[in-house]
């Protein structure tokens, strides 16, 4: 540790005495001196930043990541710390690490985008899960014991449980739990329904059938909805096949010639008319 620095330290083995050093941080104008003791600085705090880091592994993110952020962090809070509001280094820049550290996860790391609020109730669930274990217990406790542990409501934790492990999301190639036929969680993925286009045109021609003479519509009905061949409705209405087919030909062409008339109608300014 450079001399600039001294070696008393606090309750934490990790957190040097700098105040000194700050003051004289803060007295010494931009330069070299200037940035050789804020670098002396930040290296004597690295230690604890490095253990704040620690408090979040095994979260998705590489040991070495953690650690640069976390001396980032430190490297802000040495930036902004006033010694002159009579509060000690530490108990500004451990909330300061801390913060960015969970800036990280919550910027980088979260692959959907999870409100701020899931991501407070997954972190309180998480750790009341950990502390009801105890360590010693493979046993999960039950969402009536983490809400009283957590002062949370049971719908709650019942959000936060649902986020836990949320970080990444699931492979589409993964097999879907407890299926025994081996279907894959694309399989259960929806597709657009093609019949959709269909409503949308027998929506369309509705009002234009209706307005068809009542014979006509109801030859379209027998040979479109229930399926019966032209000479079936030949012989039920008493006329010719060649009359029923150009009937059906000449109520088709007239609903189709409408439906585009009032389609256009709809998509033609009313300037360009």
């Amino acid at each position: 540790m450079c001399a600039h620095v001294t070696a008393r330290r606090h309750p934490h083995d990790d957190a040097p005495d700098t105040e000194e050093a700050f003051r004289r941080l803060a007295a010494l104008p931009a330069g070299r001196q200037h940035d050789q003791l804020r670098t002396d600085i930040v290296v004597a705090w690295l230690p604890m930043a490095e253990r704040l880091a620690g408090r979040f592994r095994r979260r998705g993110e590489s040991d070495e990541d953690l650690r640069q952020v976390a001396a980032l962090g430190l490297v802000r809070a040495v930036d902004r710390y006033d010694p002159d509001r009579g509060h000690a280094f530490e108990s500004y820049a451990v909330p300061t690490v801390t913060g960015e550290i969970k800036r990280h996860f919550r910027d980088h790391l979260w692959t959907v985008h999870v409100p701020r609020r899931v991501q407070e109730l997954r972190n309180r669930v998480r750790f009341a899960c950990q502390d009801l274990a105890g360590g010693v217990s493979d046993r999960l406790p039950g969402v009536a014991e983490i809400a009283d542990h957590a002062r949370l409501s049971e719908e709650e934790v019942r959000t936060g449980l649902q986020a836990l492990g949320s970080f990444s999301p699931l492979s589409l190639d993964a097999g879907v739990r407890g299926a025994a036929d081996g279907r894959l969680l694309a399989d259960s993925l929806g597709a657009a329904d093609p019949a959709l286009e269909t409503v949308v045109d027998r929506e369309a021609v509705k009002p234009h059938l209706a307005a068809l003479p009542e014979r006509e519509r109801a030859i379209l009905y027998l040979r479109f909805f229930q399926d019966m061949t032209q000479s079936r409705i030949a012989e039920q209405f008493g006329i010719s096949q060649m009359q029923v087919s150009r009937l059906i030909s000449r109520s088709c062409r007239k609903v189709r010639t409408e439906v585009l008339r009032e389609a256009s109608a709809r998509i033609t300014p009313p300037g360009s008319r």
